[in-house]
């Protein structure tokens, strides 16, 4: 960090200038023959010729989003980036809820978020490369598919979080572009079944993934979220939980991800 002192008629003002630095990247997914656009936030102590390893947060964005979406909602991530020494990566992931398609194999997200992705991020940028510095959390259709790749990936990430997450995609009927990636739900409800977060919390058991999931008390997905963390207790998975006032707004948002970036920078630490 840097700080620049003027003397403006015997006032001193003083401005803080946050040196992390935003890169717009194309990152080759073999697993869909394409490239994905990637902005991915570098604090400044991970940068330069003394680069030392941080930690990473993938923060993912929600339906009609794109790698774009967090940087609106939290425009100051490049102070926070410099102050908590973390690297934030942010995929545009379209409108593909984070998996694997069965009928599109232009739509493979979960291979390219939980493999490709952080193969990328490791060979290219100053990373701690293991899973005790590695999160993913995400909005909405985000949320839903940070949960979804981290219960089926625990080796890849060390915690997860979802903000107001669509974490049963089959409340969602046939809407938001899931027919596309999965078929009717009347002709193929296994497809729907088996790529909804609800279905994949037996596949982890208490102590596998640090978890942290909120929701607003007046958001459309709340009781989704109630039902997730309902299931998370029977199966007694160890997890926090918050119910905070706010809908499925940017402003709820907004306040939402400073709780996840604490309760991550808090787990890299004890790492």
């Amino acid at each position: 960090m840097k700080r620049i002192i003027f003397a403006v008629n015997f006032i001193a003002i003083t401005i803080t200038l946050h040196a992390a630095q935003i890169d717009s990247v194309m990152i080759t997914s073999r697993s869909m023959d394409t490239k994905i656009k990637t902005a991915v936030i570098v604090p400044e102590i991970a940068l330069g010729d003394s680069a030392k390893r941080c930690p990473v947060i993938y923060l993912l964005h929600g339906y009609g989003g794109s790698e774009k979406q967090w940087l609106y909602i939290k425009p100051d991530l490049l102070q926070i980036a410099d102050e908590k020494n973390i690297i934030f990566v942010i995929p545009d992931g379209k409108n593909s809820w984070y998996l694997n398609s069965p009928l599109d194999k232009n739509s493979q997200y979960e291979t390219f978020i939980s493999s490709e992705l952080i193969e990328f991020t490791d060979s290219s940028y100053k990373t701690l490369p293991d899973r005790n510095h590695r999160a993913i959390t995400g909005l909405s259709m985000g949320g839903h598919g940070a949960l979804f790749n981290a219960f089926r990936h625990k080796e890849i990430f060390g915690a997860a979080g979802s903000m107001s997450g669509a974490v049963d995609i089959r409340q969602r009927g046939n809407n938001s572009g899931l027919v596309k990636l999965l078929g009717s739900f009347d002709q193929y409800p296994e497809n729907w079944d088996n790529n909804s977060v609800l279905n994949h919390t037996a596949s982890i058991n208490s102590g596998d993934l640090a978890i942290y999931i909120d929701c607003g008390k007046d958001d459309f997905c709340f009781k989704q979220n109630e039902t997730l963390h309902a299931e998370l207790n029977r199966l007694g998975i160890n997890h926090d939980y918050t119910i905070r006032p706010g809908a499925h707004t940017h402003d709820y948002w907004r306040n939402s991800i400073d709780y996840h970036i604490l309760f991550f920078s808090k787990y890299f630490q004890a790492a």
